[in-house]
């Protein structure tokens, strides 16, 4: 099998994941990433299901246990701080994750492992994008930002969920990609105090609105707030200025009660603030010739379903082996990756909105019934053995076996 030369745009998780694997079986690859350095930051992820298996086959586990973050599970508070219910994280090793994943970890520090992973037989290019291309049967011309062009084998898109490369390869008159799922999410950093613990508190407020506290080493903790709102304009709250955004949730949460003047203060100064809505990608197209996406631009589930990172992890394994199996006929290995991985992806992309909103009630009568629920069931134990008996594999999709990959 004669090399390919491959193109990623995107240095994040699913392209370097799949770098991983291809640099592994000789081909030459190339990332180029558009921020002037890695960019080892972000919130706390965590891998699920067949995202496990994945790194285990990549001979990561123990790597990654080595970052894992201390989060033992999950506790609903009420507005004075008071634990109403707690789910712990399901570390027996046997059965599905719970609310907690027993691998829990941060973005950066994962984004760290993958590059350090692979740094020393991929070509890494920072402060550089794809601006456009153009492709034939025999290869790809790239047209970078600093005003070069070159040519390879495979352009393959992880370039998220605003994916540039996506947008170059969807047929005239596609739907818009994007289900939009009518909730907005901000996170920042804060110091820590001696009132955070290891278990992620919850915390619900009229009005649709739901706060997160989590703490993921000795000196900091996260803060994540949710608003459910359908309304169009605040769309374009993530494109706003950062003092815009910041006075935008300010003005939000203000009222929200618990701890939120605290969250509200470290906000002002945290360096570590992000604000999106929470949408999911959703296409047909997934390939074009020998262009590829991969990752969120490809299959974006949102943040609800918890199975992000491991769908992108999934889905590098799976393009990689089909790639490998069919180097000279790239439009089969596209055809074939996109036949075995979009059955795993509708079951990860199938995210209940209703119930999520549901789950975000307006009422402090409705705060009070999901309390209620959330004490019964854990005092029946149903979590814990739900986690304990329910399958390791989401869906019952079975990762496919790539031993060429596995064994190189």
């Amino acid at each position: 099998m004669a090399p390919l030369k491959i193109l990623i745009c995107g240095g994040g998780i699913s392209g370097p994941a799949l770098a991983f694997w291809l640099s592994r079986t000789g081909h030459r690859v190339v990332i180029v990433e558009r921020f002037p350095a890695l960019r080892a930051t972000g919130a706390q992820i965590d891998l699920r299901a067949q995202g496990i298996q994945v790194v285990k086959r990549m001979g990561l586990e123990q790597s990654i246990r080595d970052i894992l973050v201390d989060e033992e599970g999950v506790s609903f508070v009420d507005s004075r701080g008071r634990v109403v219910s707690t789910i712990m994280a399901n570390k027996s090793g046997k059965g599905a994750q719970s609310l907690t994943s027993e691998f829990e970890l941060m973005r950066g520090d994962l984004v760290r492992l993958l590059y350090e992973r692979t740094k020393d037989r991929v070509e890494y290019v920072f402060g550089k994008t794809v601006e456009s291309f153009e492709q034939d049967e025999n290869r790809v011309l790239a047209h970078f930002s600093d005003g070069t062009s070159d040519t390879y084998d495979v352009l393959v898109g992880a370039d998220g969920q605003g994916s540039r490369i996506r947008k170059a390869i969807l047929p005239p008159g596609a739907p818009e990609p994007y289900i939009r799922l009518g909730v907005h999410i901000a996170y920042w950093f804060i110091p820590r105090d001696e009132t955070d613990s290891n278990i992620r508190n919850t915390y619900l407020s009229p009005g649709g609105r739901m706060i997160f506290r989590r703490s993921h080493n000795p000196t900091e903790s996260q803060v994540y707030f949710f608003l459910k709102d359908n309304s169009p304009e605040l769309s374009n709250i993530p494109r706003a200025s950062e003092e815009q955004q910041k006075e935008f949730w300010t003005q939000k949460f203000r009222d929200a009660g618990w701890q939120t003047e605290r969250f509200l203060e470290g906000m002002k100064t945290t360096k570590n603030f992000y604000c999106q809505e929470v949408v999911q990608v959703i296409t047909d197209t997934w390939s074009k010739g020998r262009v590829v996406l991969l990752g969120d631009a490809a299959h974006c589930p949102s943040p609800f379903s918890g199975m992000g990172t491991t769908g992108g992890l999934v889905g590098a394994y799976v393009l990689a082996g089909e790639i490998n199996r069919h180097p000279n006929n790239l439009p089969q290995a596209f055809a074939n990756y996109d036949e075995k991985l979009r059955p795993f992806v509708n079951e990860i992309q199938n995210v209940k909105t209703g119930l999520i909103k549901l789950g975000m009630p307006d009422t402090w009568w409705g705060i009070m019934i999901i309390h209620l629920i959330a004490r019964i069931l854990c005092f029946l134990r149903v979590p814990e053995l739900v986690a304990r008996f329910s399958s390791e594999e989401k869906g019952g999709w079975k990762l496919p076996d790539y031993p060429e990959l596995d064994s190189s």
